[in-house]
């Protein structure tokens, strides 16, 4: 059927693009690889925390979308036995308080319905619902790309689960919290995309937008040692 060919073609292109993305990466950066790689296999201390990553955003914001597709999820793919990842779709949007329509977003109506979209399909999909953002949002059109980017990768959660959320109070409340998490922000966000690790603003954004494995890698510690630099000592 062409929902079928739709959902192939769209499997076939989130994969390959993902693909590309970390042999890309792994070209730029094999040395830390390597040494981070042999860590989240041997895994020596199973009692060390993940590296928590949060990521503050807008569903149609360009930077954002180029994140997300370029730097987190890749980096997500291949570190997430040592890296936790906790999206929160609201950024620059505006809470008011209007029956009718509660939220104003930088990029118009289109991005509030992405934003609660997504926050919905996070809340009712769990473990894929990372899976699905990605492949919405490196869709030419991520509102369109939605619901045949949830059969694929949450097919037991019907499309009518996410309308419900939408057109019911849960929506709302789950915006309302992501916008009483993103006001907490301290210091407060300036721009989108806006990263915290383990709770806490690094000022090297040049790093974060680029080299996000090697930054997480150097993050992840066993003790009092970071991975990194114990690897470094060994080489």
């Amino acid at each position: 059927s062409q929902n079928l060919n739709l959902i192939d073609v769209l499997f076939t292109f989130c994969f390959l693009k993902s693909f590309f993305i970390v042999m890309t990466n792994m070209v730029h950066s094999h040395q830390v690889q390597k040494q981070c790689m042999e860590v989240n296999a041997i895994r020596p201390n199973q009692t060390v925390p993940p590296v928590s990553v949060t990521l503050y955003y807008e569903s149609l914001c360009p930077d954002c979308r180029v994140f997300i597709t370029q730097q987190l999820f890749p980096t997500w793919t291949m570190l997430q036995d040592i890296m936790a990842v906790t999206l929160v779709p609201y950024g620059n949007a505006k809470e008011i308080p209007s029956a009718n329509s509660p939220f104003t977003c930088q990029h118009g109506e289109p991005e509030c319905k992405g934003n609660m979209i997504e926050a919905c399909i996070i809340h009712l999909t769990g473990h894929s619902a990372f899976q699905i953002i990605y492949c919405m949002e490196s869709a030419t059109n991520v509102l369109d790309a939605a619901q045949p980017c949830l059969q694929l990768y949450a097919p037991s959660i019907s499309w009518s689960s996410v309308n419900s959320c939408l057109k019911g109070g849960l929506g709302r409340q789950l915006m309302h919290a992501n916008a009483a998490m993103t006001r907490a922000l301290n210091p407060a966000h300036t721009y989108v995309p806006w990263v915290t690790f383990n709770g806490e603003y690094t000022e090297n954004e040049e790093k974060t937008m680029s080299s996000l494995f090697r930054l997480v890698c150097e993050l992840y510690k066993v003790g009092d040692l970071l991975v990194f630099s114990f690897f470094s000592s060994l080489l």
